[in-house]
């Protein structure tokens, strides 16, 4: 052999390797950096695994207000008990066909039912609570719990969670350069340190840190602000990872993967470097406009106004829709429906002899929200809800929608599938609505004459509730400060 060639394939054998090398030590590096925890805490999933490089997903992403290690100066341990609540809590949903991205964002004040949670490490059980903030769910049993509440929650089921903590958004943020945010005045917030002049601002670090956990900074004071104010944040984010090709870029990639896997905590599938690195790879060329930021709707919590529940039937008509496989951004796009939803979930097969109820209809509680326009529906058809054996009813005039919907609350699912043929309704109309107590038929102006719902009226799924996505990825919003928090200049 030549000595020419010889010292050629010397050289890119030492090139080969080096390079093996360095993929090696970036692998072993990034991969030791990861902490995981188990996925549920007791209730585990019924779905086969979801395929990382195709299938549909949903990642709960969670921001905990840990205060140990590098997050002891926001406060105390005895600020954050347990395993810490989640001061962010956001529902990533991607679409099969990696062209959607939905975000939904879940007020850390909001009242909801915990279902029973085993802590994986102690083996300690937790009782269902009902009526808990939100962000108490990962606390005592972990951040399974946490999924847990969000599957019981929308009827979904989360494949696969991240948890990052304060010092994530910090280092993050200084990876990218900065991320721009806009505010309609000048503004400081003492509880988060947030200080901005009035526009667009670029924030990292500390800076970015305060933006996204300021509450009191923005117009209402509260936690729907905030959302608002994180959603944009990330907007921005998005936007300048897509104009920069950081996704495209190897370097770009290895500094911002090596700053995240530092900081953040997933679960067991989600646990591996290919893995994370083939759900980027189906983010990178996904249209700005179909990533989808939206709000869980709330109403203030009648038990206590500082808190919220669910709005109902917006709620209920949300997770439906999501469970459909809706794009928020097109609701009229057309879709499959997901096979869960041709019938109530508890529904048993059916056999060539209908079963008698194993209830009693006399005591059970059945509504009728009066929201077709017209004047006296609710009564014509509590009328033939009593007539077939239904006497516990009340009505009440609701908000006009387009589309009639039976909701239904926890254990509910027979009766409300009872209701829905008395009346006609079709199963494809039932939707599981946690907030509702009992069942509550929910009329809308597709049914406005008679007692049997019409045949033409019945293959559409419930409206979705108006404006219901705050904003895409690709808008730019500014948020309003708190008036009692601006700066005069």
């Amino acid at each position: 052999m030549p000595v020419w060639l010889k010292a050629t394939t010397a050289v890119v054998a030492v090139v080969l390797v080096a390079g093996l090398a360095f993929a090696g030590f970036w692998l072993f590096r990034l991969q030791n950096n990861i902490s995981k925890a188990p996925l549920n805490a007791g209730g585990e999933g019924t779905e086969s695994p979801v395929s990382d490089a195709t299938g549909r997903m949903q990642i709960l992403i969670l921001g905990s207000d840990t205060r140990d290690g590098k997050n002891s100066e926001y406060g105390t341990a005895d600020d954050s008990t347990g395993y810490g609540k989640s001061d962010v809590m956001m529902l990533m949903d991607i679409s099969e066909d990696n062209k959607r991205v939905n975000v939904i964002s879940f007020p850390r004040d909001l009242l909801v039912d915990i279902p029973d949670c085993k802590d994986r490490k102690t083996n300690k059980d937790f009782p269902a609570r009902t009526g808990v903030m939100i962000n108490e769910a990962m606390s005592e049993a972990g951040i399974g719990c946490a999924v847990d509440t969000v599957n019981k929650l929308t009827g979904m089921q989360v494949d696969h969670f991240m948890m990052a903590d304060f010092n994530a958004v910090k280092e993050l943020s200084n990876a990218v350069g900065g991320v721009e945010v806009c505010i309609s005045d000048a503004v400081y917030d003492p509880d988060s340190r947030l200080r901005l002049p009035a526009g667009t601002s670029s924030v990292q670090g500390e800076m970015a840190l305060a933006f996204l956990r300021a509450r009191h900074a923005y117009a209402d004071g509260g936690d729907l602000g905030r959302i608002k104010a994180q959603q944009s944040f990330l907007s921005s984010l998005t936007r300048k990872i897509k104009d920069e090709g950081t996704l495209s870029d190897p370097a770009k990639m290895l500094k911002i993967a090596d700053v995240v896997t530092q900081n953040l905590t997933v679960d067991d599938g989600l646990a591996s470097i290919p893995t994370l690195l083939t759900i980027g790879n189906r983010l990178k060329d996904i249209d700005i406009s179909k990533v989808a930021f939206v709000a869980v709707p709330t109403t203030p919590a009648p038990v206590d106004p500082n808190r919220l529940v669910i709005a109902e039937p917006a709620g209920a008509q949300l997770f439906s829709a999501m469970r459909k496989n809706v794009d928020l951004t097109d609701p009229t796009a057309p879709t499959t429906p997901a096979p869960s939803e041709t019938a109530p979930p508890s529904a048993e097969p059916t056999e060539t002899a209908t079963p008698a109820p194993t209830y009693n209809k006399a005591i059970q509680p059945v509504t009728v929200a009066n929201g077709s326009g017209v004047a006296g529906r609710a009564q014509e058809l509590v009328q033939a809800l009593v007539a077939g054996g239904f006497t516990q009813t009340g009505q009440f005039v609701a908000q006009p929608v387009g589309k009639t919907a039976v909701y239904y609350g926890n254990g509910f699912a027979d009766v409300a599938a009872d209701v829905a043929a008395l009346l006609g309704i079709p199963a494809t109309l039932m939707i599981p609505a946690p907030a509702v107590t009992g069942v509550q038929v929910y009329v809308g102006s597709d049914f406005t004459t008679g007692t049997t719902f019409g045949a033409g009226s019945g293959g559409g799924a419930a409206a979705l509730p108006q404006d219901i996505v705050n904003q895409t990825a690709g808008d730019k919003v500014c948020q309003q400060a708190n008036p009692d928090l601006i700066v005069r200049q």
